[in-house]
């Protein structure tokens, strides 16, 4: 599994001269442009993914559905993550981030979905499970799901956490399409 941190994450959009704000934009044109569809399965982003994109006017003709699921018994019950699970390893793992993303994908039969879970703080960090640890879940209709490990907390707020958080979900969507 690849691990990011926020360093990673700004440097390579840097380098592919991609303005943060601009994410959610050209994926909804890239989307538009192929006749696609996304959905979104959100946790420690709470709606974000969703808002972005359907902040993009025209967004309705490649956005079904973003569930936030901030609940296990919503993540279990909407998005069929297994309850052993959630039960042994914990809503903030890879396995969770990237059976969120399947079912959203299975539910709104999109082309690609993305997924995100993870602990935003400041509270509910552990030695294991730092504040801004985030497990980034994509998954594609063409077969195909994998999750990314971000390390966002380093000095950074709540908000800051979950923003960056929702831009690399969609970043990570718009790298998969451009492929």
């Amino acid at each position: 599994m690849i691990t990011v941190t926020e360093e990673q994450f700004i440097n390579e959009i840097c380098e592919k001269n991609i303005r943060q704000e601009d994410i959610s934009l050209l994926l909804v044109e890239t989307l538009i442009k192929n006749g696609m569809k996304i959905s979104s399965a959100e946790s420690c982003t709470g709606g974000l993914i969703s808002k972005k994109i359907t902040d993009i006017s025209g967004s309705s003709a490649v956005f079904d559905c973003g569930i936030c699921s901030y609940s296990n018994g919503i993540k279990e019950k909407l998005l069929g993550v297994d309850k052993n699970v959630l039960d042994t390893l914990g809503a903030v793992s890879e396995e969770t981030a990237l059976q969120m993303a399947e079912g959203i994908k299975t539910v709104s039969q999109s082309n690609i979905a993305v997924s995100t879970t993870g602990i935003a703080g400041p509270t509910g960090g552990t030695e294991n499970k730092p504040v801004g640890l985030v497990y980034i879940g994509v998954a594609k209709k063409d077969g195909g799901c994998f999750a990314v490990k971000a390390l966002f907390g380093e000095k950074n707020e709540r908000s800051r956490i979950r923003e960056l958080a929702a831009d690399c979900a969609l970043y990570l969507a718009y790298k998969e399409l451009i492929r």
